[in-house]
């Protein structure tokens, strides 16, 4: 009986894990859990999550592009790479939790990718 639930703690935190580090390594942590645990929901949870981040961080990246050419946007791109970080973080963190918690701005998006 010990080993069964062994096997189940071991299992949960390899969820973890796997989801964690498809947070941390953006679109490569994503192939990486579409590869190895696509049938794991909760790591695909957090997969989905680190692309749209991943997106989100291209579209910030050219929006600093565009701001910087102007001095209101000199003064904005600090914020946008501020929220990015908080964002990235906030992902990070929600993943080592256990329980599907949405990135705020990106978890809805994620939801509705289908794999």
């Amino acid at each position: 009986m010990a080993k069964k639930r062994r096997d189940k703690t071991d299992n949960k935190d390899d969820s973890k894990l796997f989801a964690f580090l498809a947070v941390l390594l953006s679109v490569l942590g994503f192939v990486i859990a579409l590869l190895a645990k696509r049938e794991n929901k909760y790591v695909m949870f957090y997969a989905k999550q680190s692309l749209i981040l991943f997106l989100t961080g291209i579209a910030a990246k050219i929006l600093t592009l565009l701001l910087a050419i102007t001095i209101v946007g000199l003064l904005a791109v600090p914020f946008v790479w501020i929220i990015y970080v908080v964002l990235f973080i906030i992902a990070l963190v929600n993943s080592l939790s256990g329980k599907e918690k949405e990135t705020p701005i990106v978890g809805k998006y994620a939801r509705k990718i289908k794999l």
